[in-house]
């Protein structure tokens, strides 16, 4: 199965770009279509949920899919009425009475379209038998999950005095003299 490289793995460069820079441009290309091309818009609307799904595969988990969805979808939505005041042209999609507050929504969709990727993707890494909230699933390495202990020593029943459970060499040393008098 195919394995992306986390956010997290790749340089602080390509971060920017990917989690910062891009959804902005896909953000201020759909604010110059939401005053040209209903068609168009939604085009772009589309695809950038696709990305935001997406996205979400190259984080460990949901949260972090979430996390990167909150900061992609606002930026998607701060790039769009960027763009759609400087086009100047009139909106054919409504941007509801405070345009300000769509940034808010495209952030709370960006966040579920994140986690729903991230939760995908931490599904498609574990490993086959594993369900994915196993902790040795999370990294899709068995190798690093804890060890399970192999023997539990025994535990002296109530009836047996304590010490009777125990080995001859973990019992009391005997007194090798006698003491003197």
């Amino acid at each position: 199965m195919y394995q992306p490289v986390l956010l997290k793995d790749r340089p602080r460069n390509a971060r920017i770009v990917l989690a910062g820079v891009i959804p902005t441009l896909v953000g201020a290309v759909a604010g110059v279509l939401i005053g040209s091309s209903l068609t168009g818009y939604w085009v772009v609307a589309v695809v950038a949920g696709l990305g935001g799904v997406i996205a979400g595969f190259e984080h460990e988990d949901g949260w972090g899919g979430a996390d990167r969805g909150v900061l992609g979808g606002f930026l998607y939505g701060v790039g769009l009425l960027v763009a759609h005041a400087i086009a100047g042209t009139h909106a054919k999609v409504s941007l509801g009475s405070f345009p300000p507050l769509f940034a808010v929504v495209t952030a709370i969709i960006g966040m579920f379209l994140g986690a729903l990727g991230g939760r995908i993707g931490r599904i498609g890494r574990a490993p086959a038998g594993a369900p994915a909230g196993d902790p040795a699933s999370q990294d899709g390495d068995e190798d690093d999950a804890p060890e399970q202990p192999t023997a539990v020593a025994e535990q002296p029943t109530a009836a047996e005095p304590r010490g009777a459970a125990e080995p001859a060499a973990l019992a009391e040393p005997a007194m090798l003299s006698e003491p003197e008098a």
